[in-house]
């Protein structure tokens, strides 16, 4: 490795700066990875928040508290829908999936029991209504 300044230029050197040999070693060290130092390297992160989409359940939940409103649980998940909807307009992410994590259990739990309860009743009602009908079409007597 010279040191000694070229006092003329031809075609292959003329764009090329005086220190182009300093340059190239600074360049080949940087792409072997650097120097070996015992300090580590420090870094950066940078957290991109991209856009989250953060179901609020709101529509479910009108449905619950209209339709499926037992044990007030649809009306409930609506309040919860309407925090998370809040919370993602304000810009909190997870104070949005939170309350929305809190209104689908509670759908799902509204949803479930609507559908149980529905189901009893209509059970009763047969069982009632059959044992009924063989009270009246069987005469006491035989």
């Amino acid at each position: 490795m010279s040191h000694t300044t070229q006092t003329f230029f031809t075609h292959t050197n003329v764009g090329l700066p005086p220190n182009y040999e300093k340059m190239q070693e600074e360049h080949e060290v940087a792409v072997l990875g650097g120097t070996h130092s015992p300090v580590p390297a420090n870094s950066t992160v940078i957290n991109i928040r991209g856009d989250t989409v953060v179901p609020d359940h709101v529509v479910w939940s009108l449905f619950n508290t209209i339709f499926m409103n037992t044990c007030c649980l649809g009306f409930i998940a609506f309040a919860y829908s309407i925090k998370s909807r809040d919370r993602k307009m304000v810009g909190d992410v997870i104070g949005a999936q939170s309350y929305a994590s809190t209104a689908k259990c509670l759908n799902i739990c509204a949803l479930v029991l609507s559908i149980a309860l529905t189901v009893s009743l209509i059970a009763v009602f047969t069982f009632t209504s059959v044992h009924l009908f063989q009270m009246t079409h069987d005469p006491p007597g035989h």
